[in-house]
């Protein structure tokens, strides 16, 4: 627990759970939200533009996720430096899905010209909240668990530099999850297939962490070229294929 890890998971929980009940929102399937109904009769009719549509009201969505998930933490008896940390991870993923909002716009008028826009909010997909989640968990603070009277850094030396409520903190350095460990629920990565050609996360040199791999050729049989005859049934050849399969070592 309190890992880089579980910093991401909770951000990301918080995130996904802001954007689907955002979403149901917009689509009208909740009767105690729908869109935003704060920019209606709003714009600049000077630009040419106003507001319309339908736009991602995300208030609901991030009230509901803060109620759903940091009332639980808060209730726990005793604010440790974990539940701080919690709490904070869980708002810096509601916090990148408000960061990551956007307009878009329609055109209208005459053969296509765009004398007036119709321009509303929406959410980014959710891929790209996921990315920008990705790059604060590689980039996660590691913070003191002993909590005073705010969250603060682990190094002395840094305890200056504000820490940013888009930030990801952390409080345990992670495990080594290359082996196996049963206590910490950990299976290791002996025996996973890996890809020998690809660098990024799946690939044997980053996967077998260092341990080289084995590789075995794997026979498959399937039926393929099938036709219909008439009639009436479908005649298939046995085609055999043999590929390399590789897995750590």
């Amino acid at each position: 627990a309190g890992t880089k890890e579980t910093a991401f998971v909770s951000a990301v929980t918080a995130a996904g759970l802001v954007h689907s009940v955002t979403r149901s929102c917009s689509a009208g399937n909740m009767t105690e939200c729908s869109c935003d109904v704060t920019l209606r009769h709003g714009g600049s009719a000077s630009e040419g533009w106003h507001w319309g549509g339908c736009s991602d009201d995300i208030h609901y969505g991030m009230s509901f996720s803060r109620k759903f998930l940091d009332v639980p933490l808060k209730n726990a008896t005793g604010q440790s430096g974990l539940v701080a940390m919690d709490l904070h991870n869980n708002e810096a993923g509601r916090q990148a899905v408000a960061k990551l909002m956007s307009v878009d716009c329609r055109c209208h008028g005459v053969s296509g010209s765009c004398a007036v826009k119709t321009c509303w909010k929406t959410m980014s997909s959710f891929e790209k909240i996921g990315r920008f989640l990705k790059e604060k968990y590689e980039n996660s603070i590691q913070i003191s668990d002993r909590l005073k009277k705010k969250l603060r850094r682990k190094e002395k030396s840094q305890r200056k530099i504000p820490i940013g409520k888009e930030d990801l903190l952390y409080v345990n350095k992670s495990p080594n999850y290359c082996v196996e460990d049963q206590k910490l629920g950990i299976p290791g990565t002996q025996g996973r297939e890996c890809n020998r050609t690809s660098q990024g996360p799946e690939g044997c040199n980053l996967l077998c962490c260092g341990r080289g791999y084995n590789t075995h050729v794997v026979r498959h049989v399937e039926r393929c070229e099938c036709k219909f005859v008439w009639c009436c049934y479908v005649r298939c050849r046995r085609c055999e294929t043999m590929t390399d399969v590789h897995t750590c070592k």
